[in-house]
C-alpha cells in the first residue's frame, strides 16, 4: 500500500472520530461559557449582598431566578446551533462517482460517494444516464498525457442524461430536457454540472447510450474529415483502428459522400463484424503500406492516425499530392497496465522527423487534431455546436448511427477499461449509470469490502479473474 493510499485510508477511518471530538469540544466550550457567566452573576449577587449595600432576601431570590433562566437560555441556544450545523452537514446530497486516486493501474480506480455538485452561473446540472469511455481515458488513468491534472479526480469527458437544474442566467434548456454534453473531466458520476455551451438537446429517437457514444467520436471524425482534410467525392481515406468508436464513425461519414474509398486496419478478429463498413480491410499487424499500394499505387488522400510512432512516417509516405495526414492520438504509447517510459521513448524515436521543405516539395499537409483542446482551451464551442447540429441532422435522416459495443455499470469500470486496453471493442464502450453490477465486479471496484476494510489490489490481478460476458 503506497503512501498516498495509506493517507486516504487513515483519513477515512479517523474522520468520524474527529467529527465527534469537534462536537464534544463545542459542547464543552458552551458549558464553560455558561459556567463563567453564572459565576459572574454570582459575584454580582454577593457584592450586592455585602454590608455596604444590603439586599433583601426577596430581591436575591428574584435575581437568582433571572440568572438561572438566562444561563439555561444560553446553553439551549448554543446547543441548537451545534445541532443545526451537524444536521446541515449530514443532509448534504451525495452521489456515486468513479474516483481516480492516483495515476497508474486499474487499482487506482474506485467507485465511492462524494458531494453532489450544484450548478453555478451559466451551468446546467445533468442527471447522468450514460457516459462514454475512450482510449484517452485509459491514458489519463496512466498519467500518459501532457500536463495531467491533479488527483484524486473523476474521469470522463462526455455523458448523456436529463437536465435537473440550471444556474443563474442559464437559458436554452428546461428541466427534464434530454441532453448530451461535453465535460472537462467529472463525467463518470451520477450528476455533472457543465457550462451550457457544451450541452446539446438530443434527437427524440436517440437513446442515452447512443448519445454517449456519439459526441466525442462523431464530432472528431466529422471535423477531421470535412473541416481539416476537406473530404470530397472520389477521394480515399486510410483510418487506423477501424473497429473502434472513431473508426466506425469515420466509415459511416465517408459513406455519406459518393465514391469515397475507405482503407482500414484492425485486429483480425474484428474483420467479420466490420467488413461491410469499409472498402478494404487489413490486419493491423501486417505491412499495410504494401497492401494499400497494390490497390492504389498513388496512395491515399487522407490518413487518420491514432497510433503515432512508426505509423507517422508510413502515413506520410502513403499520401498523394495535396493529401492530408492527421494525427489525433498516440495509442502505441500504451502497452502495459501502467505508464511505460520505454514505450514512450520508442514511440517518440519512431516518429519521422518532419522536414517542412520536403512537405513543400511533395505538396503534402500534416495536421493534428484534439477535440478537447479545441473546446476547453481554444474556445471553439460555437464551431463544435454547428458540427453537432449537422451530425444530428444526419442521424435523423438515418444516415449515421453510433455503434455501441457494450454497457457497463460504474462498478464495472475496471473490466470495461481492460476491454478497451485489450483493443477488444467494436464501437463504443458505455458506462450505464443505472445498470446493476455483477457481484464479482461490484466487490472489485467499490471502495470497501463486505467486512468494511478497504481492499488493496495488485496490478495483474484482473488477468486471474473470470471475464464476465458483456451486453450488446
Amino acid at each position: 500500500m503506497d503512501y498516498e493510499y495509506s493517507q486516504m485510508f487513515l483519513e477515512s477511518r479517523t474522520k468520524p472520530f474527529h467529527k465527534f471530538l469537534s462536537l464534544f469540544q463545542k459542547r464543552t466550550d458552551s458549558a464553560h461559557t455558561a459556567h463563567s457567566e453564572f459565576g459572574r452573576r454570582k459575584d454580582q449577587l454577593q457584592s450586592r449582598a455585602s454590608p455596604s449595600s444590603p439586599m433583601k432576601p426577596t430581591d436575591m431570590a428574584k435575581e437568582g431566578t433571572e440568572t438561572t433562566e438566562e444561563t439555561e437560555h444560553m446553553i439551549e441556544k448554543n446547543g441548537a446551533k451545534e445541532t443545526e450545523t451537524v444536521l446541515s452537514a449530514g443532509d448534504a446530497k451525495e452521489m456515486r462517482a468513479v474516483i481516480l486516486s492516483g495515476f497508474g493501474g486499474l487499482n487506482k480506480l474506485r467507485v465511492t460517494k462524494k458531494a453532489m455538485p450544484e450548478p453555478q452561473e451559466g451551468e446546467v446540472k445533468i442527471r447522468v444516464k450514460a457516459c462514454g469511455l475512450n482510449f484517452l481515458d485509459l491514458m489519463v488513468r496512466q498519467g500518459n498525457i501532457d500536463s495531467p491534472p491533479k488527483t484524486p479526480l473523476v474521469p470522463g469527458f462526455e455523458c448523456s442524461g436529463i437536465v435537473e437544474a440550471m444556474g443563474e442566467n442559464t437559458k436554452g434548456f428546461e428541466i427534464g430536457d434530454r441532453v448530451v454534453a461535453f465535460v472537462n473531466y467529472n463525467a463518470w458520476a451520477e450528476v455533472v454540472c457543465t457550462p451550457l455551451d457544451y450541452v446539446y438537446n438530443m434527437p427524440d429517437d436517440m437513446t442515452f447510450p447512443e448519445a454517449a457514444a456519439f459526441s466525442m467520436n462523431f464530432v472528431a471524425a466529422y471535423m477531421m474529415l470535412f473541416e481539416v482534410a476537406n473530404l470530397r467525392e472520389g477521394m480515399s481515406v486510410l483510418v487506423h483502428s477501424a473497429g473502434g468508436g472513431v473508426g466506425q464513425a469515420v466509415a459511416q461519414l465517408c459513406s455519406t459522400i459518393p465514391s469515397v474509398t475507405v482503407f482500414g486496419t484492425a485486429s483480425s478478429f474484428k474483420h467479420e463484424a466490420i467488413k461491410d463498413s469499409v472498402t478494404h480491410l487489413f490486419d493491423r499487424n501486417i505491412d499495410y503500406v504494401q497492401e494499400v499500394k497494390k490497390i492504389s499505387p498513388e496512395g491515399v488522400d487522407i490518413v487518420l492516425d491514432c497510433l503515432s510512432g512508426e505509423n507517422t512516417g508510413k502515413g506520410l509516405g502513403l499520401l498523394r499530392p495535396l493529401g492530408t495526414y492527421i494525427l489525433y492520438g498516440s495509442s502505441n504509447m500504451v502497452t502495459g497496465e501502467t505508464k511505460s517510459f520505454f514505450s514512450l521513448a520508442k514511440s517518440w524515436w519512431q516518429v519521422e522527423k518532419v522536414n517542412p521543405i520536403k512537405l513543400y516539395e511533395e505538396n503534402k499537409v500534416i495536421a493534428g487534431f484534439s477535440l478537447l483542446n479545441l473546446l476547453f482551451k481554444q474556445g471553439r464551442c460555437g464551431q463544435v455546436k454547428t458540427v453537432v447540429e449537422k451530425l444530428f441532422s444526419l442521424y435523423n435522416q438515418k444516415k449515421i448511427k453510433p455503434v455501441v459495443d457494450s454497457l457497463w455499470a460504474l462498478e464495472e469500470v475496471k473490466e470495461a477499461m481492460q476491454r478497451i486496453h485489450d483493443r477488444g471493442n467494436i464501437g463504443k464502450l458505455i458506462l450505464d449509470v443505472e445498470k446493476s453490477p455483477t457481484p464479482l465486479m461490484a466487490s472489485d471496484s467499490t471502495e470497501t469490502s463486505e467486512a468494511g476494510e478497504e481492499e488493496e489490489e495488485h496490478e495483474g490481478d484482473n488477468d486471474n479473474k473470470e471475464r464476465m460476458p458483456f451486453i450488446q
